[in-house]
């Protein structure tokens, strides 16, 4: 049988493959055992380590993160317009993305207080905290409308430096220029 696990690992196999029984391996990640037979659980490769007598599948594919409803996302605005935003999102939860997700940003959705502007909330090239509130169509609908959420970083749209919060109204150190923004409670404060 050992000539078998020789062959066997390196190997591609697909879940409900063969991998051995459990009097020559115990079970290790991706595996699972039924009656004494071990089975790959995962799509990857097979590791039979002989020296220890164990079994284990590692994923060929990596898990990939994807917005859902009520995951909070980060995102950097990519266009604005009066009653619209939209983000180009490039983390979910602390996973950040491999694949290309955005998602509208609707003025209702900003704020419990009344918002004359989407230009009060966020310009091109901010970063956003956002909460996902519903997935139709695959389009990633968008709120900050917590005390969490809204935008982590802004920039100035003179001159390109980061905006310091003085209140309500956000300050450019470097040329003087003051816009409004809806930040999130801990604007500035957390790593990208």
């Amino acid at each position: 049988m050992a000539t078998q696990a020789k062959r066997k690992s390196g190997q591609i196999v697909v879940p409900g493959d063969r991998l051995g029984v459990i009097e020559e391996f115990t079970p290790g990640p991706g595996t699972y055992e039924s009656e004494g037979t071990i089975y790959s659980a995962a799509t990857g490769r097979a590791l039979m380590d002989l020296l220890n007598k164990q079994v284990s599948v590692y994923p060929k594919a990596r898990v990939t993160s994807v917005p859902h409803v009520g995951s909070v996302v980060l995102g950097q605005v990519s266009d604005v317009q009066s009653k619209q935003a939209n983000l180009r999102i490039f983390q979910v939860g602390d996973r950040l993305l491999t694949g290309f997700f955005s998602g509208p940003l609707h003025i209702g959705d900003v704020s419990q207080r009344y918002v004359e502007s989407m230009y009060e909330v966020c310009r091109a090239g901010d970063i956003v905290r956002a909460k996902v509130i519903s997935e139709k169509n695959r389009v990633f609908h968008l709120t900050t409308n917590e005390r969490d959420l809204g935008v982590v970083y802004a920039f100035c749209s003179r001159c390109g430096h980061s905006l310091a919060q003085k209140r309500f109204i956000m300050r450019c150190p470097e040329c003087g220029n003051s816009e409004r923004r809806k930040t999130a409670a801990d604007y500035g404060k957390g790593e990208i």
